[in-house]
């Protein structure tokens, strides 16, 4: 029996090195009381998101976790969940009141490991706002080997923004 687990016995720290996705609205937004909160988008607001995100949204219906300490909004967490070669990747986005990105944390990540992006490469997106430079061709820096997840990741961070945008932020 112990030669048999002994394998995925050495696996465990690559799955443990993730947060859940409870532990990582705890991260971004620490001692404050969540509020999940499920939105289905009109059609306006589809066209909008799809528009500031510059690329296509998964759907109409998603769910934002509002953050409140003493009742002020610290911020809003929002899930991605996307393809980034051929398996899928769920990342957290924690935006401030302000609509910059406070914090991304990766929770689910099915692709190889070596593909996964270092804590120091995914911190560059923190207090970015949805806007040109927010792409690798701006102010995010290419990601050498995992190209498809750089890509990813900033296609999620500005899908993320831009719900934020439309849902918090006033877009017209």
């Amino acid at each position: 029996m112990i030669r048999i687990l002994a394998p995925f016995a050495l696996a465990l720290p690559l799955f443990a090195a993730l947060p859940t996705p409870q532990e990582a609205l705890a991260l971004a937004f620490p001692g404050a009381q969540l509020s999940r909160k499920e939105v289905i988008l009109t059609d306006a607001q589809a066209a909008q998101a799809r528009a500031l995100a510059k690329g296509d949204l998964p759907g109409r219906w998603t769910v934002a976790y509002e953050a409140r300490k003493d009742g002020r909004l610290m911020g809003v967490g929002l899930f991605d969940t996307h393809r980034v070669r051929t398996l899928n990747e769920t990342m957290l986005v924690a935006v401030s009141p302000e609509g910059r990105v406070l914090r991304v944390e990766v929770v689910v990540f099915h692709e190889p490991q070596e593909y996964l992006a270092k804590q120091a490469w995914v911190r560059q997106f923190e207090g970015k706002a949805l806007d040109d430079h927010l792409s690798l061709k701006g102010e995010i820096h290419p990601l050498s080997g995992a190209t498809l997840t750089a890509n990813a990741m900033t296609d999620a961070a500005r899908r993320c923004l831009a719900l934020w945008q439309v849902l918090y932020g006033g877009a017209k």
